[in-house]
C-alpha cells in the first residue's frame, strides 16, 4: 500500500530527550534538514545539534506547538514527567483548559513515543495524550548509538494506522525499518520480548566464548567462528570488539537491562507465560551488579561468567570488526 508523501522540511518538529539514543536520532532529522527543536534535561547534551540547525529549547513546553514530537527518554516516571508533569510538554494545554480558551494550538497533534515502557505506562499516556487531542505512536526502537550511526536503526510501531503512515517518512529519515505491528500498544511487548531476547543471547553468547577460551580457544577465535556461522547475527558481530577487547564503553547499562526484563517477567506473570531463562539471566544481571559492575555496558556479563569460571581475562589484541560498516 502506497504511503502519502510528508513534507518533513514544512513540518516543525520537536525532540525530548539527547542521550545516547535520542542525540543520534535527531541529528539524523537535523542533517535531513528538518525543523528540529530540541530539549534535554541536561541542555548542554542537546547544544552540539544547534551546528546542524537544530533549535535547543530550554524549557520543554517549548516544543508545544510542533506538529510532532519525538521523546526518547529512560523510563516511564521520567516519560511522565516530561510529557504531563509540572512544566512538561502538556503544560500549556492545561493551563489554557482551565482558563478557557482555545485557538492556537497548545499540544502537539502527534507523540512518537520511542522508549522502552510498560504496556501499562503506554495505555496511561494514550489516554492522557488524547484528553488534550495530541495521537500517540508507540515506537520503540531496536540497536544503539553505534547502530544509529551506521543507519541499521529499526522502530516497532503501534497505534492509529493513519498515523504511522503519516509519520512513516520521518521515521525513515533516522531507520531504514519501521515495523508496523497493531493498535494500542502492542509494540510495547514487541520490545519488552526483544530486550528480554537480548539479555538471555548476550549472557548465552558470555558463557559459550568463556567455555571455548577455557579450553583453550581465543576469543577472538572462536567468535569470528560464530559470526560467519548460521549462528552469527548483526548482534554477535558489533558486540564482538567489547568481548575481545574487554571494552567496555555503555551502549546500555545493567540497570535498564534488568529493568526491562523485570518488564518482560511482568508480562509473563500477566499472560501466564513462563519464562524460565529470563528469570535466570535476570538473576545473573541483579548478581553482576551487586557485585559492582554498573557503570559500563552491560557486556560485561562477561567478566562475571570468567569469575564463575575461575578464570581472569586479559584484552586480546587483535583487529576485529563490528559488522556495522
Amino acid at each position: 500500500m502506497s504511503r502519502p508523501v510528508l513534507k518533513t522540511t514544512a513540518l516543525q518538529i520537536g525532540w525530548i530527550g539527547a542521550g545516547r539514543m535520542g542525540y543520534e536520532m535527531a541529528l539524523r532529522l537535523a542533517k535531513a534538514g528538518c525543523a528540529l527543536t530540541v530539549y534535554n534535561r541536561t541542555r548542554a547534551k542537546a547544544e552540539p545539534l544547534a551546528k546542524y540547525g537544530a533549535r535547543i529549547a530550554t524549557k520543554v513546553g517549548e516544543l508545544a506547538g510542533c506538529d510532532v514530537v519525538f521523546c526518547m527518554v529512560s523510563t516511564y516516571a521520567d516519560v511522565k514527567q516530561v510529557i504531563a508533569g509540572r512544566g512538561g510538554l502538556l503544560s500549556q494545554a492545561k493551563t489554557a483548559a482551565k482558563a478557557g480558551k482555545v485557538g492556537k494550538r497548545n499540544a502537539p497533534r502527534i507523540l512518537i513515543e520511542c522508549s522502552s515502557i510498560s504496556l501499562e505506562g503506554s495505555a496511561e499516556l494514550r489516554e492522557i495524550l488524547a484528553a488534550h487531542g495530541t495521537q500517540l505512536l508507540a515506537a520503540p526502537v531496536s540497536g544503539n548509538a553505534k547502530v544509529i550511526k551506521a543507519g541499521k536503526l529499526s522502530f516497532v510501531c503501534s497505534g492509529p494506522r493513519a498515523v504511522f503512515d503519516e509519520v512513516s517518512p520521518l521515521l525513515q529519515l533516522i531507520a531504514p525499518s519501521a515495523s508496523y505491528v497493531g493498535e494500542g500498544e502492542l509494540a510495547r511487548i514487541v520490545k519488552i520480548c526483544h530486550n528480554v531476547f537480548l539479555g538471555v543471547v548476550i549472557q548465552s553468547l558470555c558463557e559459550i566464548t568463556i567455555l571455548a577460551q577455557k579450553a583453550g580457544v581465543p576469543r577472538h577465535a572462536f567468535l569470528d567462528f560464530i559470526n560467519q556461522s548460521v549462528m552469527g547475527s548483526v548482534f554477535s558481530r558489533y558486540k564482538t570488539p567489547a568481548l575481545v577487547k574487554l571494552d567496555f564503553k555503555v551502549t546500555f547499562t545493567p540497570s535498564l537491562l534488568r529493568k526491562d526484563i523485570d518488564l518482560g517477567l511482568d508480562a509473563g506473570r500477566k499472560f501466564r507465560v513462563p519464562l524460565p531463562l529470563a528469570s535466570v539471566t535476570r538473576d545473573l544481571i541483579q548478581s553482576m551488579m551487586g557485585s559492582g559492575l554498573t557503570e559500563q555496558d552491560f557486556a560485561t556479563l562477561l567478566l562475571q561468567q570468567a569469575r564463575s569460571s575461575g578464570i581472569e581475562l586479559k584484552p586480546e589484541d587483535v583487529p576485529v570488526g563490528d559488522g556495522l560498516a
